[in-house]
């Protein structure tokens, strides 16, 4: 397997402790992830503190009309992540304007355009009378985006719907031996990658280590990566 594909989720509020983990990180992982509280709490300057050690995975999984989605999206991208996330749930049209907004952003700034990614149907739900995360995919990506974050059991539907190109990236991995926390649809490393992910994202089983190297080597061995 020649593509890394350990995203480590840096879910802590003060960006000290982004930038440590990603620089003990760096090298090691595809992506560091700021999600909603990090960025919210400090600012969008912690994406340039995580940046200089380790691209980041924007995870703020906008959703908005597509006038304001557009505006996000271009702000977000000048940052320079390598990843961005809207709510596919917005739509064809939204996720349309996020990367139209997210290609001029990145353009203006000098950075590649981000990999804009549609969050189909949140890992902390589950159940009947949810909207079919294939469905929801395959809108994604015929309007742009470039692939979708898609949680436990749906993993091979979405893969099938989608082709290889599309990227797939699936939250609240749990490696084995640790409790799924609040993620109700939750795999093993090797049973995400088994299933079609290109990428995993871990958060507290590395982040909440005593080693948080030691604890990614072992996820990148058990996907024969190391």
């Amino acid at each position: 397997m020649s593509r890394n594909p350990l995203i480590v989720a840096a879910d802590v509020a003060e960006p000290e402790g982004a930038e440590l983990l990603a620089k003990r990180l760096a090298g090691m992982v595809a992506f560091v992830k700021v999600g909603l509280t990090l960025f919210v709490a400090a600012g969008p300057a912690v994406v340039e503190r995580v940046r200089a050690h380790a691209p980041v995975f924007l995870d703020l999984k906008l959703h908005d009309i597509p006038h304001q989605v557009r505006g996000a999206a271009r702000a977000a991208a000048a940052l320079g992540p390598g990843l961005l996330t809207v709510h596919a749930l917005g739509g064809p049209d939204m996720v349309r304007a996020a990367v139209e907004g997210a290609s001029a952003g990145a353009d203006h700034s000098g950075f590649e355009p981000p990999a804009v990614l549609a969050v189909t149907v949140l890992s902390s739900l589950a159940g009947e009378g949810l909207a079919a995360p294939a469905s929801l995919a395959y809108e994604a990506v015929s309007a742009g985006a470039a692939g979708v974050v898609v949680s436990g059991d749906d993993v091979a539907v979405v893969r099938e719907a989608l082709g290889a190109k599309a990227l797939l990236v699936v939250p609240g991995v749990r490696p084995h031996g640790h409790a799924g926390n609040d993620q109700v649809r939750v795999l093993t490393p090797g049973e995400a990658m088994e299933r079609g992910a290109d990428y995993i994202v871990v958060g507290r089983p590395i982040t909440g280590a005593g080693d948080p190297v030691a604890a990614a080597r072992a996820i990148l061995r058990e996907v024969r990566v190391e």
